[in-house]
């Protein structure tokens, strides 16, 4: 089994008010769940992802710090 996780940011103009930051954890080749400063909030993929990201989301300490990551 193999699992990762990728933060990646989109450049979608010379904005840096355009930038979007994701956060996204894999398990095997599928991604289970993401976080998107764009939405600010995270978003499950699989049965797992979902019930992990319903917990997640009520963290807000956690949240406020994931939306820091784009700054």
């Amino acid at each position: 089994f193999l699992e990762y996780d990728m933060h990646r940011c989109l450049f979608n103009s010379s904005d840096m008010k355009d930038i979007e930051y994701i956060y996204s954890k894999h398990y095997n080749k599928e991604e289970v769940i993401r976080f998107s400063s764009s939405l600010g909030k995270y978003v499950g993929y699989t049965k797992f992802g979902v019930m992990a990201a319903g917990y997640w989301n009520k963290d807000l300490e956690g949240l406020r710090e994931r939306r820091a990551d784009k700054e």
